[in-house]
């Protein structure tokens, strides 16, 4: 058997179909796979890295919005499938770059190919692209921000674009809302600017009450404060009362009585229906004690059901 030697690893020749030779360097091809495989192993490490780089940060954000309260009533299943979403969507954002720069990088070093009218080209493809589509890029990117702050979810009643209700659809694209009325809204992410968010963890009970001049104000006082403490101790609506409703203050001195400022806090979706209990239970007890507000004057605050949504100002 022959040993191998030197001139072996040099190259060969092959001949084609039309007579002529083609030589092959045995080195320079080796060479060129092994670039190849070290810019894929370099991709790969780089892909993996940003994965790693990605759940961390997010891990530190979803403990850091759970300490802070902001993930409201979401299970775990649902934190979880938040968590998995964003870091699907980064990641692939992350790998596709990688591997098109990896792809040019094989290109140019290996075949040696010029690759800068190409780049020139897509460039100017690119930029013709995104004049294009640039206000459905936007869409895409807040709808990536809100996902990932957490702004708002499904089944929250949220203030966007100038229009309210509940959520009850969610892309990267565009926001679905239901309205008081039945009415449905598609509002694409690019036009939202601000968001409140109605249903986040907890609410106020905000509540303006005149009684007319001539009222004992203390007494009036002790009975809504009352009331508030009886609220409270319901079997029905005390789960949902974090703060008994109670008199803050006189917050004015109207043209028609006396303004009693009344505030409480109550879980975030129940703050309609518990405003609601509270303004029944004020009419009893102000009848039951010859409480009397002003004739024509109703009791208002920011809870008090509208037209449209009933946190609506």
């Amino acid at each position: 058997m022959a040993m191998p030697n030197a001139d072996m690893f040099q190259g060969f020749t092959v001949k084609l179909p039309d007579g002529t030779n083609w030589n092959v360097e045995v080195g320079g091809l080796l060479g060129t796979i092994a670039t190849m495989l070290a810019i894929v192993v370099a991709a790969a490490l780089a892909v993996r890295l940003a994965h790693i780089v990605i759940r961390g940060a997010l891990r530190t954000l979803m403990n850091r919005d759970e300490e802070e309260g902001t993930v409201g009533e979401l299970t775990t299943a649902e934190l979880r499938k938040r968590q998995d979403t964003i870091e699907t969507l980064a990641v692939n954002f992350v790998r596709f770059f990688v591997f098109v720069i990896a792809g040019l990088m094989i290109l140019e070093t290996t075949f040696r190919l010029d690759i800068g009218p190409a780049i020139a080209g897509l460039g100017i493809a690119g930029i013709a692209v995104g004049l294009g589509t640039q206000h459905l890029v936007r869409d895409y990117l807040n709808g990536a921000l809100i996902l990932i702050e957490n702004q708002y979810a499904r089944g929250d009643v949220v203030n966007i674009a100038g229009i309210g209700g509940v959520v009850e659809d969610f892309t990267l694209r565009r926001t679905t809302l239901r309205d008081l009325n039945g009415t449905v809204h598609t509002v694409p992410n690019g036009e939202i600017t601000i968001a409140s968010n109605l249903t986040r963890a907890w609410a106020r009970v905000n509540e303006q009450v005149q009684v007319v001049y001539g009222t004992d104000v203390a007494r009036v006082t002790r009975v809504i404060d009352q009331l508030g403490h009886d609220m409270a101790d319901d079997p029905e609506w005390g789960p949902q009362i974090l703060e008994a409703p109670h008199v803050e203050r006189v917050n004015e001195l109207g043209e028609h009585g006396i303004v009693l400022l009344v505030l409480g806090k109550v879980r975030a979706a129940s703050q309609w229906s518990a405003a609601g209990e509270f303004r029944r239970r004020l009419l009893v007890a102000f009848s039951e004690n010859g409480i009397s507000m002003p004739q024509g004057v109703i009791i208002s605050g920011p809870n008090t059901p509208t037209g449209r949504l009933p946190a609506e100002d």
